[in-house]
């Protein structure tokens, strides 16, 4: 059988349309858009146009998007650009147990320059109670980040309630939606956010480029020191063909979203029900509702999730966690801070599908895995 891809989470493939955007900014429009020249003129035109579709993918105005290299530089850029801004009075941050280190570690490094950090716990299904973040903050709180949706369980967290709380207190509030652009519905106006971060690679469009919203009148300044770009946020010359991926990708995320939606909760949930007809005890992790149309995590029991994916190494491309740790045989923290005991973190697999997965994969990816389990097992076990 050909190597079944299930593992969007970590990257997806480019759609067709968004390459076919790309292609005349690496050939014929090369100028650079802050030139004074005619060579300038497409590239600029190109870059509001794709600001502009950016910002409508998740409800905010072009002028509030600022384009980055990537979802990590997007999580720095808000969280330390907001804590340079801040003064001596606000030292103290709020993250969730369950971020990715785009955020963690950032947060780290403040409390490296001094800054204390409070980290809210997760329930069992890896939510974030807003109660909790209510607790957590503190007269000198300057920043709370909390994740829209897990990139290991896909449970998605109560942002605007969250958010409610968080700017009530006179807060901002960064939330890392990379996982989530083009799987469930954005706006921050609903949501409440300050600050929003977006991963291009994660909706069909190339690696090496992201976006961070910045709601007008949020306190946040440049963490690199060069020219004015990107409203003096984010120094150095625009990747045009890159920027004009990420508009098509965002445009097409938001055209075909209600159809996407229930393509992927559709695989999704015939994947689960293929391999729990098959794998008595088979556990899923994170939450069962609130959780992304694609995102399938679950624990096979007696076994070894990274020996139970080696065996299908030649039948299908997943993961026990996120794509950042792969080399890396710790545990899932992220099923750690769901308090879930050590045999089924052992045992966890996650499945991730997306636009172009078909039935015929899920069912062969299905039976592949299945049989690697009973495989293991009668190994196992004699």
């Amino acid at each position: 059988m050909a190597l079944v891809y299930l593992d969007c989470n970590a990257t997806t493939p480019i759609a067709p349309e968004v390459v076919a955007a790309m292609l005349p900014f690496l050939r014929e429009h090369f100028g650079n858009p802050s030139s004074a020249h005619a060579y300038a003129d497409a590239p600029r035109r190109a870059m509001a146009a794709a600001r502009e579709d950016t910002a409508r993918l998740i409800g905010a105005r072009a002028a509030e998007i600022v384009f980055t290299g990537s979802a990590t530089e997007a999580n720095n850029l808000a969280i330390l650009g907001v804590a340079r801004v801040l003064g001596p009075a606000r030292r103290h941050a709020v993250i969730s147990a369950v971020e990715h280190p785009a955020v963690s570690e950032p947060a780290r490094r403040l409390q490296e320059l001094g800054w204390s950090v409070t980290v809210v716990p997760v329930d069992e299904y890896g939510r974030v109670a807003p109660g909790d973040v209510a607790a957590a903050l503190q007269s000198d709180t300057g920043l709370v980040s909390v994740m829209h949706a897990n990139n290991e369980v896909g449970t998605i967290q109560p942002i605007a309630e969250i958010a409610a709380i968080v700017r009530a207190h006179g807060v901002p509030m960064h939330t890392d939606a990379a996982q989530s652009a083009g799987k469930v519905a954005l706006d921050v106006e609903a949501l409440g956010v300050d600050l929003l971060t977006l991963a291009g690679h994660k909706f069909h469009a190339p690696k090496g480029v992201g976006a961070l919203y910045v709601r007008t009148g949020t306190p946040i300044t440049a963490v690199l020191a060069g020219a004015g770009q990107e409203q003096g946020l984010r120094p150095g010359t625009e990747n045009i063909a890159q920027i004009v991926a990420l508009g098509a990708a965002a445009r097409l995320a938001r055209e075909r979203l209600p159809e996407a939606h229930a393509h992927l909760r559709a695989l999704r949930d015939r994947l689960h029900a293929r391999l729990s007809q098959e794998v008595p005890g088979l556990a899923l992790n994170g939450h069962p509702e609130q959780r992304l149309s694609n995102t399938l995590n679950v624990s096979f029991p007696g076994v070894s999730g990274v020996m139970l994916l080696q065996r299908v190494a030649d039948q299908v491309a997943a993961a026990t966690g996120s794509a950042c740790h792969a080399g890396d045989a710790a545990p899932s923290g992220v099923l750690g801070a769901m308090g879930l005991p050590g045999a089924r973190i052992a045992g966890a697999v996650r499945l991730s599908v997306g636009r172009y997965t078909r039935e015929d994969e899920i069912d062969a990816a299905a039976a592949a895995l299945i049989t690697a389990w009973r495989e293991l097992t009668v190994a196992e076990h004699g």
